[in-house]
């Protein structure tokens, strides 16, 4: 072989030392479900008290609707208002994660990333 040919063998890479467990995913599944339902169902309770109570008058271009066969009739604000509970619900979801993540998880410095221990140097 000469100097500037290489060998490209591809070296398998280490398990992780710690794995997901698989509750986990389980948990994580149910919140996709289950977030964007329970925000449809707060828009749809939010807009009918609006349209009691009148807080924020809504322009007649978003006040629009369509119907699907099975689910009956979607209002557009209620589409609306349901993608911004649903930002804000998953949203607070990361929040929490990452607080979880920061008391149960991993330790944060693994054997190559611990710094030094100090020793006891002798001068020559």
């Amino acid at each position: 072989m000469t100097k500037y040919t290489q060998s490209y063998t591809r070296q398998q890479s280490k398990p992780r030392p710690w794995d997901v467990h698989p509750i986990w995913r389980g948990i994580g599944c149910i919140f996709i479900i289950l977030i964007p339902i329970m925000s449809y169902a707060g828009a749809v309770l939010l807009m009918q008290a609006n349209a009691k109570q009148g807080w924020v008058g809504l322009p007649r271009e978003i006040t629009g609707s369509f119907v699907l066969p099975v689910l009956g009739r979607i209002y557009y604000t209620d589409l609306i208002v349901a993608l911004i509970l649903m930002i804000i619900g998953f949203g607070i979801l990361t929040v929490v994660y990452s607080f979880t993540y920061r008391l149960i998880g991993p330790p944060k410095y693994g054997p190559l990333d611990a710094p030094p221990e100090k020793g006891s140097r002798r001068p020559r």
